[in-house]
């Protein structure tokens, strides 16, 4: 077997190696990450969540992901924007989540910034620096899988451009890979097998 490529699970399927590690990341793997997310909140969501976990392990943010979700309203855009001193104060407090000052900042701005988008407007810019799946190759192993692409740092770029904040180049692939934007599972693994998953 080569190094990197998909390896049985525990229930003998092959997976990409990233996901065998823990039973969450498991299901992570098989059940969203690469699957198609839409909707504004859910995009800012999933980029706040990008954003809190660099520099750390994702299972560090899937872990406590309730927490976010209890902490920042459900992540809903409008209630994140209303967000008072107060409620900074609280969030840096909060042991459910990461306590990152500048990550929380940029959390509570970017909502503030997206308040004032049109519905949809997040989704709508997302969406529209999805590569044609034609033009990638699948990839065999993890050395295939890229850390930043040129559709990932357009998008960086034009998310930057309208004001938010912690959005680099490899926050915006992450960014893409969880939100089925490109597909990154392995050529063999069952979640590839189980057929397309753009929409």
């Amino acid at each position: 077997m080569s190094e990197g490529t998909a390896v049985a699970g525990p229930d003998g399927a092959p997976r990409c190696p990233w996901a065998l590690s823990t039973a969450d990341y498991v299901t992570y793997h098989d059940e969203e990450w690469g699957r198609p997310v839409h909707g504004d909140d859910a995009l800012y969501e999933r980029l706040s969540l990008e954003a809190f976990q660099s520099g750390l392990s994702w299972i560090t943010i899937l872990r406590r992901r309730s927490g976010f979700r209890a902490a920042f309203a459900g992540f809903r855009i409008g209630a994140v924007a209303a967000f008072t001193e107060a409620d900074r104060e609280r969030l840096l407090a909060d042991t459910g989540i990461i306590r990152n000052r500048a990550k929380i900042d940029a959390t509570l701005s970017n909502a503030r910034v997206l308040a004032d988008w049109a519905p949809g407007g997040l989704d709508e810019l997302i969406w529209s620096h999805a590569p044609d799946p034609a033009t990638r190759p699948v990839p065999k192993t993890l050395a295939d899988v890229p850390a930043v692409t040129e559709e990932s740092t357009a998008l960086s770029k034009a998310l930057k451009k309208r004001g938010l904040r912690f959005v680099g180049p490899t926050t915006a692939y992450a960014l893409m890979q969880a939100c089925g934007l490109v597909d990154d599972h392995l050529e063999t693994c069952v979640a590839r097998a189980a057929g397309p998953i753009r929409t």
